[in-house]
């Protein structure tokens, strides 16, 4: 591997010069600075960016920390928006670890041991312990999908009541009463904001509120799938369903085909995420859009602002969202037999 001390034996210049072209000095020519980076491409030289962030005392490093799977189409949605608003930023992202069950584990110190910038923090439980240390340490930080604010620490997150309300009055357009609600933990911004709009939704339209169709789904396709089963040994089933994730619908699809009914003839399905999921379902899934690729470009955008800027307002930022409307709902069958 080429180093800088090859760079200015190539370019002719001292090692000094090379280092001012890359760290962008005023002071130096057109012409040598066209030296130096004709050097640096035959040679595929990479500056060590350790050493430089040592010498300016920043890392440029941002640390994301998540409670799901990578494998979770909410998560890829979310990371590719990071992505690409992280790509022209002049930083670097690194995926760190969280270990629940250990006792001499702290966030904090992670944080500080990985010398990151600051924190994008996915899906964690506002009352961790574990996130009060952060924010009295000041590490700038946005949450996504935690109600969570301090001095240099803000939030993101979509409008879920709103969402869920659009999905009741979808279905309930379609002729459909009995709407079932498959959903995920309720003990946070996410889950709890989703079920009020469901609760919203069935007041608004004078509809039935049925203990036994609202059921857990942990936002896992195959939990959905077994809740989705459970609701259908009911007396009087659900005709629709509102999934609180594209996962959990794809689940409840499964569990609805499996009875030998179909999607949407018997029963219709809507999810909420708007992943690439729901286009690759079939029936294609009707779904809320809280478009996850712009909430995770906004995130990067917002705590590079408070890194940057200590006057820079963290965020309190409720994102709109909309119902895309694809082949997963129909008018309700039950109500098409009657006449009506």
């Amino acid at each position: 591997m080429a180093s800088i001390v090859d760079v200015a034996k190539r370019a002719g210049v001292s090692i000094a010069t090379v280092s001012k072209v890359i760290n962008n000095y005023p002071s130096i020519s057109r012409k040598t600075r066209l030296k130096v980076a004709a050097a640096i491409e035959e040679l595929n030289y990479l500056p060590n960016m350790a050493a430089r962030g040592l010498v300016a005392k920043r890392s440029r490093l941002i640390g994301v920390f998540l409670s799901n799977l990578f494998t979770n189409p909410f998560i890829t949605e979310l990371l590719a928006g990071i992505e690409e608003r992280l790509r022209h930023s002049g930083y670097d992202l690194v995926f760190l670890s969280m270990k629940p069950n250990d006792h001499h584990y702290s966030m904090l110190s992670h944080t500080r041991s990985r010398d990151v910038e600051g924190l994008i923090i996915i899906g964690i439980e506002r009352d961790l312990p574990e996130l009060q240390p952060l924010l009295r340490a000041e590490i700038p930080s946005v949450y996504i999908d935690t109600d969570i604010v301090g001095k240099r620490a803000g939030y993101i997150t979509a409008d879920s009541a709103r969402g869920i309300l659009l999905g009741v009055a979808h279905l309930q357009r379609l002729g459909h009463r009995r709407i079932a609600f498959i959903t995920g933990e309720l003990n946070n911004i996410v889950g709890r904001s989703r079920f009020e709009g469901y609760q919203q939704g069935l007041r608004a339209f004078g509809l039935p509120y049925i203990s036994s169709y609202i059921v857990y789904g942990n936002y896992d396709r195959a939990e959905a799938e077994a809740a989705m089963a459970g609701m259908l040994e009911l007396q009087e089933p659900p005709t629709g369903v509102i999934c609180t994730s594209d996962l959990m619908a794809v689940g409840a699809i499964a569990a609805i085909e499996a009875s030998g009914r179909r999607v949407p003839d018997d029963v219709s399905v809507i999810g909420f995420d708007n992943t690439h999921v729901a286009e690759m379902s079939r029936p294609r899934l009707t779904t809320v859009n809280q478009n996850l690729r712009q909430i995770g470009a906004k995130a990067l955008s917002h705590l590079i602002g408070i890194i940057q800027d200590p006057s820079y307002a963290p965020p309190v930022a409720i994102e709109p969202v909309e119902l895309i409307v694809r082949d997963s709902t129909a008018r309700c069958r039950a109500l098409e037999q009657s006449g009506a």
